[in-house]
């Protein structure tokens, strides 16, 4: 999570403006104080991890959503939306199943999100470029 808000960081400021840049650095701060959160804090139980990893999921969904609403005339601007669907998708999967989905859902929800983040990035970005 350090390293996907460090690379969330560092892509803001590719370009599109203050308001993506705040949006996306806020993003970027939310996982990586989640990332830390995990890091310093690791006997501190599971269930409470996968609860703060639902929270995160939450925060980045609301964040993209916004950051789509201020971009949504850019060309591939959809994209935004995509990742926020699926981060809110993977945050309502963990709450529902708390705490039976402690046992699986960090590693194997983290990761798909992740993929799921640089798989938007890359058509979002891939779009533009055709624009």
């Amino acid at each position: 999570m350090i390293f996907g808000g460090v690379a969330h960081l560092v892509a803001t400021f590719s370009g599109g403006g203050v308001g993506r840049v705040i949006w996306q650095s806020l993003i970027g701060l939310v996982y990586i104080v989640g990332g830390f959160y995990f890091v310093t804090h690791p006997f501190t139980g599971l269930g409470s991890l996968t609860l703060l990893l639902a929270g995160v999921l939450l925060a980045e969904a609301v964040f993209e959503m916004i950051a789509y609403f201020r971009t949504r005339r850019a060309h591939g601007s959809g994209w935004l939306l995509v990742n926020a669907f699926f981060a809110l998708i993977l945050s309502g999967l963990i709450w529902t199943g708390w705490p039976s989905s402690s046992v699986w859902a960090i590693g194997t929800l983290l990761g798909v999100k992740l993929l799921m983040t640089g798989a938007s990035r890359l058509a979002f970005g891939l779009a533009l470029k055709r624009y």
